[in-house]
């Protein structure tokens, strides 16, 4: 079977739904097969930093669930999935791992309260063929004082400056601070790596 989403996925610009909805049902094995590891890579290093692995996430661009099965692997037990995507909510439905999931517009508001969340990912989300970068602003407005985001950035989106840029206006203003940084395997199977990030919203 050829990889024909993989990559695609990074040649789409601009609104990827109508891919991902494609993708839905072949998601999981494509990039399982590719050894898929930054949702295991965000999970750890998210749970390093939680106070309160009871309190609930929301998993950001939950796709197919993917990242929801790290959460609950790494010991959260009360995760919420939003995605773009219905296909991809069914795939990620269909594994039982969320309370509840939410299809959103993109670039809208989250409309929780901030606070509801003690923590609100967003793994292998931003980034070419993905979620635009001021989806971190998105997330911010809906994390409290206090809160975590834990996210990444793979080689693509590290090759543009402004994808860590946005993370930095954050942190050299006093709005957040980093607690946690590593380079890794993202997909090994076409040689990419990423970043994960874990920030604390001060």
């Amino acid at each position: 079977m050829t990889d024909k989403f993989l990559t695609k996925a990074y040649e789409t610009a601009g609104d990827t739904r109508d891919l991902y909805a494609a993708w839905a049902k072949s998601y999981d094995d494509e990039l399982g097969r590719n050894g898929y590891v930054t949702p295991e890579r965000c999970a750890k290093a998210l749970a390093k930093h939680s106070k309160d692995m009871h309190a609930p996430i929301l998993d950001f661009g939950c796709g197919t669930g993917l990242s929801g099965l790290a959460l609950k692997l790494a010991g959260f037990d009360v995760i919420d999935g939003a995605d773009v995507t219905q296909d991809m909510l069914d795939g990620a439905k269909a594994k039982q791992l969320y309370r509840n999931l939410s299809l959103i517009e993109p670039g809208a508001d989250l409309t929780h309260t901030p606070g509801t969340y003690a923590a609100i990912t967003a793994i292998g989300v931003i980034g070419t063929g993905a979620a635009p970068i001021s989806v971190f602003d998105i997330i911010m407005k809906g994390l409290a004082k206090g809160g975590l985001t834990v996210l990444s950035f793979n080689d693509h989106a590290l090759e543009d400056p402004y994808y860590e840029g946005k993370l930095n206006e954050y942190l050299d203003c006093g709005a957040a601070q980093l607690l946690h940084k590593s380079y890794g395997p993202h997909i090994p199977g076409i040689n990419l790596n990423s970043n994960v990030y874990v920030l604390e919203k001060l």
